[in-house]
């Protein structure tokens, strides 16, 4: 085998916020079952048994939702013993878990730390931001208690960074929302575009007009800030530089072609991606089948090359080669692939800054 990478969501949809514009939601609810509830330990053991057994040089347990914290302390605790006793090959095992954090308190903070898990929190810029459209089941807004959790975050020095989701609201914001990242000494930031539904009729909480304003904008700041000898890490300025020094990006989105990699849902069912657990997409179970036996499922290959189609718009693009079509499932239009949804901004993006992404990768 070869180091495995796992995406998993022990909450399945499972969630204690309602986000407006939450993509795992609309996933959920297009499938039989909209959610397999808490992963139950003994499916969590069996996972750590099979990854450690049939990986090799490394694997990486990386935790989602939903809201993967609503399984509990213990699972996590539950997580490390089995870890720890089925490591029979000195595997390297990296954590991660990506949560809203909400309502989190010393304890998580104090493990986070302690076991050297990296922590991604959803934080959608200040709290006027935050609050359109992250709110609870009460229809409040979240901002103070997820800044409640930055507080002991950094209290007990947990190794974290910020993902945010881009709307209309915040792009129209954005000069005030990478200030107030700033302000905070928030170092380590990915920004998201909102995802459409699969419903069509529903509308868009990101149009490509607000979408290149917030890219052009966000970029000048950076830019900026960056020739003054101040860094600021933004997932995808990072990869766009790196691939114009000619490196293959990280960030599976921006290879314009899928990668098949596992997403556990609660129940052990596996999936090619995030964005498509759906049940045309089943690839089996993993307490049932070893991961070279899903590998061969033929479901992948056809999960894979749907995303080699382009729109001639795009073969004929001059930014081709740094777009390459973008992830797929901002392409989906009804049944079939078509442009990106954000095909507009990306142009207009490129057009703005390249010249100046070119310099820095040349630095």
């Amino acid at each position: 085998m070869e180091p495995i990478n796992l995406l998993i969501k022990p909450a399945s949809s499972l969630c204690n916020l309602r986000c407006k514009y939450c993509f795992y939601f609309d996933v959920a609810a297009c499938r039989e079952i909209e959610s397999y509830g808490i992963m139950k330990t003994e499916i969590l053991e069996e996972i750590v048994k099979k990854t450690l057994m049939e990986a090799d040089s490394y694997c990486s347990f990386a935790f989602q939702g939903g809201e993967p914290t609503l399984a509990g302390l213990d699972f996590y605790k539950k997580l490390l013993e089995f870890q720890k006793k089925y490591n029979y090959k000195n595997l390297d095992i990296y954590n991660s878990v990506q949560t809203n954090g909400y309502l989190l308190n010393e304890e998580w903070a104090d493990f986070f730390a302690k076991n050297n898990f990296l922590v991604g929190l959803s934080l959608d810029g200040n709290e006027e931001t935050h609050d359109f459209h992250r709110v609870n089941t009460e229809n409040k807004g979240s901002f103070a208690e997820i800044m409640n959790t930055v507080k002991i975050f950094n209290e007990y020095n947990v190794e974290y960074n910020i993902l945010t989701v881009v709307t209309n609201e915040l792009a129209a914001a954005v000069e005030d929302i990478y200030n107030f990242f700033k302000e905070n000494n928030f170092r380590y930031l990915q920004f998201i575009p909102s995802i459409n539904s699969f419903d069509s009729n529903k509308p868009s909480f990101l149009t490509p007009s607000s979408y290149s304003f917030f890219l052009k904008k966000l970029f000048d700041l950076w830019y900026e800030d960056f020739m003054a000898g101040t860094y600021i890490s933004i997932r995808d300025f990072n990869n766009y530089i790196n691939m114009l020094k000619g490196y293959p990006p990280e960030n599976c989105a921006m290879k314009g072609r899928c990668e098949f990699y596992y997403l556990l849902e609660a129940d052990g069912s596996v999936y090619p991606c995030d964005f498509y657990v759906l049940d045309r997409w089943k690839l089996g179970n993993i307490t049932e089948s070893s991961y070279s036996d899903i590998k061969k499922s033929p479901k992948i290959k056809e999960f894979e090359q749907m995303s080699h189609t382009l729109d001639k718009k795009c073969t004929d693009c001059e930014f081709l080669y740094m777009c390459r079509g973008g992830c797929r499932r901002y392409r989906e239009q009804k049944a079939s692939l078509g442009l990106n949804y954000f095909c507009e901004s990306y142009k207009e993006f490129f057009s703005y800054s390249l010249e100046r992404m070119r310099h820095i990768a040349g630095m």
